[in-house]
């Protein structure tokens, strides 16, 4: 087996064009995947330096492999099973600043640099007070990129045609907007100059943007087998789903200089990111968190057979295509498409996805997943959306530490406050003292739901026939 490397991969120099903070799983998997796309299918003929956005990271492994790797992508595409292993050769260096900080400003005078991608969590786009103009480097990302910035400034004398364009990936809505007002903070703390601001104003724009992809990473229990097949010895390897999606918040003309269009690839330029962010939340969210207690209450453990089983798979599309869908202003078509390929990612082969992993917190994220539909789904059609207020009930009974009928017991985890009021309610109530309880938790939901005309009415009848019937009864009953 050889070892991964540049002695033993015939790999192409290409121009160092993009500069990207963050060097792990998803970034790889993602963005590094698609420019590898761009580079295959199209004359976008770039090559990408990874910074390394803290202090301890693994641009050391990724520069052992002289930054080859490969991306294994396994699902359901059209209905097809996908499985394929492709070689990442994008990245040409990885630097860690905090260990050479003048490697990492000289990018900055790199005339040819166009690009900057970021993935630093959702804890990377903070403005640090404590950082200075001088640190080697800022500890926040945002510090750091200003430092990149003012030298780029200061090397081509604010030459606009050297700007950088800026997208950010971190799973933040607006996270473009975000990193934007930190940039201003840095640049006022910093007092780097009206002049500077807008340069930065003019010649780099920052886009909002939203991604997609399941990355479940280094893929420790087939790693053995996928070596064998490969024949490297590759220590980088990353596990992806087939979907992939990436939402830019930018003019369409972007396209011109980052033809994702032309290698095929699912990424959209469109004027506002926010109708894409909340078909996400809706119709890949807002069904996982109804379907899991529902599952598995019908004694149904992982997402995949959920949506196999005769029943509960109905009721996973209702839910889906006739309660949430008809929620959101996006066109039908363009809806259907995208709940259609959420439903092949519920379904893929490859993962045992577990319905009680997704049930962590199930109460703050059916607030923020469902109950935007179920109010709106009330407005525009006049009566509740049975199929989101029997997910409801199924999250309420499951928090009754249930014993369902094969003799698993229910273990719900969330904050501790929620768990004693479920408790207290649960043991001391009725089944519509429960329900009113719930729904009138302002904690929980920052209002009272019983003032939703019906809802106490139908939660209570639902808890009942969940507690007679069986969850399996009751969901044949609503579809």
């Amino acid at each position: 087996m050889k070892e991964l490397s540049k002695k033993t991969v015939k790999r192409i120099i290409r121009p160092e064009r993009i500069i990207q903070f963050g060097e792990g799983n998803f970034l790889r998997a993602f963005a590094d995947w698609m420019i590898g796309e761009m580079n295959r299918l199209t004359d976008f003929n770039s090559s990408v330096v990874v910074v390394q956005p803290i202090e301890r990271g693994m641009v050391d492994l990724l520069n052992k492999q002289d930054c080859l790797y490969h991306v294994n992508l396994q699902g359901l595409e059209k209905g097809e099973k996908v499985n394929s292993l492709t070689m990442i050769d994008v990245i040409s260096r990885a630097l860690n600043p905090y260990q050479d900080f003048d490697a990492y400003l000289k990018l900055a005078e790199q005339p040819e640099m166009r690009f900057v991608i970021s993935n630093t969590t959702e804890a990377g786009i903070v403005f640090d007070p404590t950082c200075n103009l001088e640190d080697k480097p800022a500890s926040s990302y945002p510090g750091k990129l200003v430092q990149l910035l003012y030298h780029r400034f200061k090397t081509f004398n604010g030459d606009k045609a050297k700007g950088l364009i800026i997208f950010p990936c971190e799973l933040i809505f607006h996270n473009g907007h975000r990193l934007k007002e930190a940039i201003s903070q840095y640049i006022d703390l910093w007092e780097l100059g009206d002049e500077f601001e807008n340069w930065l104003n003019e010649a780099c724009p920052v886009y909002s943007t939203l991604v997609d992809r399941i990355v479940p990473g280094f893929p420790k229990k087939e790693i053995d087998a996928i070596k064998e097949k490969l024949q490297y010895n590759d220590n980088l390897i990353v596990q992806a789903e087939v979907f992939h999606l990436w939402v830019i918040e930018g003019p369409a003309s972007l396209a011109e200089e980052f033809p994702a269009d032309k290698a095929g690839l699912n990424v959209l330029f469109v004027p506002s990111e926010a109708p894409y962010h909340e078909r996400k939340v809706t119709l890949l969210n807002g069904p996982h968190t109804v379907l899991s207690p529902v599952s598995w209450l019908s004694c149904i453990d992982i997402v995949r057979d959920a949506c196999r089983h005769e029943v509960i798979g109905k009721f996973i599309r209702k839910v889906m295509f006739d309660e949430l869908m008809e929620t959101l202003d996006l066109s039908k078509d363009e809806l259907e498409t995208y709940a259609n390929d959420v439903l092949e990612r519920f379904n893929n082969p490859f993962v045992d996805h577990s319905v009680v992993s997704i049930m962590l917190n199930s109460f703050p994220k059916y607030k923020t997943r469902d109950l935007p539909g179920l109010k709106t789904y009330l407005d525009r059609k006049g009566e509740l959306p049975k199929g989101l207020v029997l997910g409801l009930a199924a999250i309420i009974t499951y928090y009754e530490e249930y014993v369902r009928a094969d003799g698993k017991k229910s273990e719900p985890n969330d904050a501790t406050e929620i768990l004693k009021l479920l408790d207290d309610l649960w043991t001391r109530g009725s089944i519509r003292d429960v329900a009113e309880g719930v729904l009138g938790a302002t904690a929980i939901w920052g209002e009272d739901l019983n003032k939703i005309p019906g809802l106490l009415d139908m939660v209570s009848t639902y808890l009942g026939d969940i507690d007679e019937k069986g969850m399996l009864a009751v969901v044949k009953e609503i579809l």
